[in-house]
C-alpha cells in the first residue's frame, strides 16, 4: 500500500513567510530574490514557479525530492532566522503559497508562490534603510542588495524601496523595518508617494550628488588629470 497524504482545498491560498536577498539584474532591469538555503543558487521573481536544482524532471513538489519553494507558518519563527550572522542582511517576505503544496509541522514545501511584502531592516549602522544598496557579493548575472541608509550608500549601486518595489512588479509592498514603517507599493508616478517615501528619496539623491561633487573636486586636484591650467 502506498501511503497517501491528506488533501486539502482552502478557498483562500495559504500565507507562509520566509527570508532571502533581494537582487538585481546586471542590466539593472528586473529585481527580485534569492534564497539563503539550498536554492539560493535560482534567483526569482514576484510571482514563481519552483524549479529543481538537480535538473530533475518531475511535478512540484515531489516526496521524494526536497526542491521547492519553503516558508514557515509563523512569522516569528521567520524573523528568528535574520538573528544569525550570514543572514542579518537578508529581508522578511510574506508569500501566498501556490498550487500543489506538502505541509509540515512547521511550515510548506510548495510549487508556486507570490511575494505579497517584502520588509527591509535596518542599514548596518543601525539607521531605518532607505535604499537597497549592492552588498558586495552576487550570482552569475544578478547583484544582491542589502538595506542601506542614504549616508552609507557612498556611490554603490543601489536603489529606493520604491524603485525596486516598481521593478519587482507585481503588486510588491517594501516596507522599512522599524517603528512607523508604512508599505510602498509598486508605484508609477512620484505624486503617488508619500511623506516617507519623499524624504527617503531626497535622501537618496542628497547622498549620490554629495558623492558626485566629492569625485568632481578630486578629479579637479592638480595631477589628477583635472585640466589645470598651466
Amino acid at each position: 500500500m502506498r501511503l497517501r497524504l491528506p488533501e486539502e482545498h482552502p478557498t483562500e491560498p495559504p500565507t507562509g513567510y520566509k527570508i532571502a536577498h533581494p537582487v538585481l539584474s546586471q542590466d539593472g532591469t528586473r529585481a527580485g530574490f534569492t534564497g539563503v538555503s539550498l536554492g539560493g543558487a535560482l534567483p526569482y521573481g514576484v510571482l514563481a514557479d519552483a524549479s529543481c536544482v538537480y535538473g530533475l524532471r518531475h511535478r512540484s513538489p515531489h516526496r521524494r525530492c526536497d526542491y521547492g519553494f519553503h516558508c514557515v507558518h509563523d512569522r516569528a519563527a521567520a524573523e528568528a532566522l535574520l538573528c544569525t550572522a550570514e543572514h542579518r542582511a537578508a529581508v522578511l517576505l510574506e508569500v501566498s503559497v501556490l498550487g500543489r503544496y506538502i505541509r509540515f509541522e512547521r511550515g510548506f514545501r510548495y510549487a508556486r508562490q507570490r511575494v505579497r511584502t517584502a520588509t527591509v531592516g535596518p542599514c548596518t549602522c543601525g539607521t531605518v534603510a532607505a535604499t537597497l544598496a549592492d552588498a558586495g557579493w552576487g550570482r552569475p548575472g544578478w547583484r544582491v542588495l542589502a538595506p542601506c541608509c542614504a549616508g552609507c550608500l557612498r556611490g554603490r549601486t543601489s536603489l529606493s524601496l520604491a524603485a525596486f518595489a516598481r521593478l519587482a512588479g507585481d503588486g510588491l509592498r517594501v516596507i522599512a523595518g522599524g517603528q512607523g514603517a508604512r508599505p510602498v507599493a509598486g508605484l508609477t508616478a512620484a505624486d503617488d508617494l508619500g511623506v516617507p517615501e519623499l524624504a527617503a528619496e531626497a535622501a537618496l539623491l542628497q547622498a549620490r550628488l554629495d558623492w558626485f561633487q566629492t569625485q568632481l573636486a578630486r578629479l579637479r586636484e592638480p595631477g589628477r588629470g583635472g585640466g589645470s591650467e598651466g
